[in-house]
């Protein structure tokens, strides 16, 4: 029988062995691809000069140039190699090469210096050009010859590579915007339907029980300041669910008895990150949809379960319910009109699109309920996605 330590000796020799029969074809291919990743890391996270300076060394590698400079219309935002006493000949076809979105090829004579020594003979200047046709930036490619049919072709081909990748980073950004914006929206819709009733109860205990006020008041300026705090747009789990906790005790306070909670958390869960304000819109429609209109004893159930690679967390009532119809044409509207926060599915399809925005469609809410048979909401975060980190 073969030991741990000899089968992982085996294993080392396989692994070297089909290393030394790969082809030059494949070898060239890894290579290609691998730099490509590299260089499209500091692209996705948009062409700031230091993320240009990150992008050009390993562009200059994709290309094969002697230099390589990435420009915009003011300056040239990185080079790396040769050509940087040329810069203002190279800034100022960068710039004619992006107003006119068209590549261009430099020849010695609109590169000349004053350098005996001077080694920069040519360069290849295409723009960065985005799926609608715009342009705000160019690559330039430095050559120590008059520039040759290949070197422009792997200008042209690196250039619309890096301009697909600076695409998708104003998209990354788009979407950043919008899940701020949601929210924003959040945020507003929380405000009218909550606090008014917050105070009122509030209110009805100053005389009669103040050191109960005095708490409640404690608890309401805490669920405010997360609910409206200015940074992050993620969160923990347990951050949301002590949040959760906050809102729960001021609804108490109104509804007394009647207002029942059960909570089924594993521990192991709680530090999963998830989006800012994801959870509390789904526990605040089940009280005001659900039980509010339910006469008598009413239940919200909070469960987070781990499964594996991912959170399983459902939100249920035993509330009124709806009809699966209706509630679905709510979504849709809501979902077609986002300025309007007057109907109860707001919070529910701003939910479900930031899950979907952040962790992709199949990551979306999932919604069961009839007439008088209560509310089930559920929801799937990944405890590992990249870009989600939790704020401080």
């Amino acid at each position: 029988m073969i030991s741990a330590l000899g089968a992982a000796l085996f294993a080392v020799v396989r692994l070297r062995a089909r290393q030394g029969i790969a082809t030059a074809t494949q070898r060239a291919t890894y290579d290609v691809l691998h730099t490509a990743g590299l260089a499209a890391e500091p692209l996705r996270a948009g062409l700031t000069p230091a993320g240009a300076a990150k992008a050009v060394r390993h562009l200059r590698t994709l290309v094969g140039s002697a230099g390589l400079a990435l420009a915009d219309r003011d300056r040239l935002l990185a080079l790396d190699g040769r050509g940087g006493h040329h810069g203002e000949q190279l800034l100022a076809a960068a710039g004619g090469t992006i107003k006119t979105r068209r590549s261009a090829v430099l020849g010695e004579s609109e590169l000349r210096c004053d350098r005996v020594d001077c080694p920069v003979r040519g360069a290849v200047i295409a723009p960065l050009t985005s799926p609608d046709g715009r342009a705000t930036v160019a690559l330039v490619a430095i050559a120590d010859d008059q520039p040759a049919p290949g070197l422009v072709q792997a200008a042209l081909e690196t250039a619309h590579w890096a301009g697909a990748q600076l695409a998708l980073a104003e998209l990354d950004s788009s979407r950043e915007r919008l899940a701020r914006a949601e929210v924003r929206a959040l945020r507003a819709q929380i405000s009218p339907h909550f606090i008014y009733n917050a105070l009122t109860a509030i209110g009805s205990f100053v005389r009669t029980d103040p050191e109960r006020a005095r708490e409640l008041i404690l608890e309401f300026a805490e669920f405010t300041r997360y609910s409206f705090r200015a940074h992050g747009e993620f969160t923990t789990l347990a951050e949301e669910l002590r949040s959760i906790d906050r809102y729960l005790t001021i609804e108490r306070a109104r509804f007394g008895d009647r207002l029942q909670v059960k909570l089924q958390i594993a521990p192991e869960v709680l530090p999963v990150s998830l989006p800012f304000l994801c959870l509390q819109p789904l526990v605040e429609n089940a009280v005001r949809h659900g039980l509010s209109r339910k006469p008598g004893v009413g239940m919200v159930s909070i469960e987070a379960r781990d499964a594996g690679a991912e959170c399983h967390i459902t939100v249920e009532d035993d509330g009124v319910g709806m009809d699966p119809a209706v509630l679905a044409a709510g979504i849709a509207e809501a979902a077609a009109d986002p300025a309007d926060d007057s109907g109860q599915h707001v919070g529910l399809s701003n939910v479900d699109e930031r899950l979907r925005s952040v962790f992709g469609d199949q990551f979306g809410l999932v919604v069961e309920t009839g007439l008088g048979s209560g509310t089930k909401v559920s929801m799937r975060i990944p405890k590992f996605h990249r870009h989600v980190r939790a704020s401080a």
